[in-house]
């Protein structure tokens, strides 16, 4: 049973639902302001936007639980490769084009699923 592989995507999903709660529901509280550096009056006119990329990281995490939770492991296996490899896509691009950080919170642990899964671990 791959342990690690599966250790490994649990936590990336973590990760995209704690970041879809702070984009759907704490974007516009003093917890969003803070995780995403925001004014406050900017988070005020972007939160509908937000709410947006919370529900696409919301997918994300649903796409992993299933590949956490199909019962085939050779198929289950291929399902995490698929959405840990939209999550480090999608990390690479935001930490080109938005925040240096998104590479190490989103991307980094994305490729290290993406190796513990492809080792069999």
């Amino acid at each position: 049973m791959p342990l690690i592989s599966k250790i490994a995507t649990g936590a990336v999903g973590a990760i995209h639902i704690y970041i879809l709660t702070l984009e759907m529901f704490l974007w516009d509280t003093p917890r969003g302001h803070k995780a995403f550096k925001l004014a406050p009056d900017f988070a005020t006119k972007t939160k509908v936007l937000a709410a947006n990329q919370g529900l696409y990281n919301g997918f994300l995490a649903a796409g992993l639980i299933w590949g956490l939770t199909h019962p085939v492991e050779e198929f289950a296996a291929q399902i995490r490769l698929f959405f840990l490899g939209c999550v480090g896509v999608a990390g690479v691009y935001g930490a080109a084009t938005a925040s240096k950080r998104i590479l190490y919170v989103q991307a980094l642990p994305a490729a290290v699923s993406i190796v513990a899964t492809m080792l069999g671990w």
